[in-house]
């Protein structure tokens, strides 16, 4: 497959389980790789042909946003589901990170892969 990728894309969401992190906005950091085969779009030259990465961005981080996950892992699932039901992709790898959240540490986060299940439950 092809991937088409976001990379660092700047998150604002309330997300932790410590009550200080209840009433506060924190920065995740989101990095997407999303699997398509984009042959399609490169001999049309077409956007509604291609993975539409700033529709993708804006869309997960109104998710983000609306959010009140307490682990990273649960807005990681929230994220995957959510561009793979809108967006026509095979599959996607997602980095999600939380700058910040360990004494000592730069970041913690989690890595995820899922596979779009679109279209697997009609006849062949």
């Amino acid at each position: 497959d092809d991937i088409v990728y976001l990379r660092g894309l700047q998150l604002d969401a309330m997300i932790g389980v410590h009550d200080w992190e209840r009433g506060i906005c924190q920065e995740l950091v989101l990095d997407l790789e999303l699997a398509k085969d984009n042959r399609v779009a490169a001999s049309s030259d077409e956007l509604s042909d291609a993975v539409d990465y700033q529709a993708v961005a804006g869309s997960v981080r109104a998710l983000a946003s609306a959010s009140a996950y307490r682990l990273v892992e649960s807005l990681a699932e929230a994220i995957a589901a959510h561009v793979l039901d809108e967006y026509a992709v095979d599959r996607l790898f997602l980095r999600l990170a939380k700058p910040g959240a360990l004494p000592g540490g730069t970041e913690v986060g989690v890595e995820i892969e899922r596979v779009s299940t679109r279209g697997q439950d009609l006849p062949s």
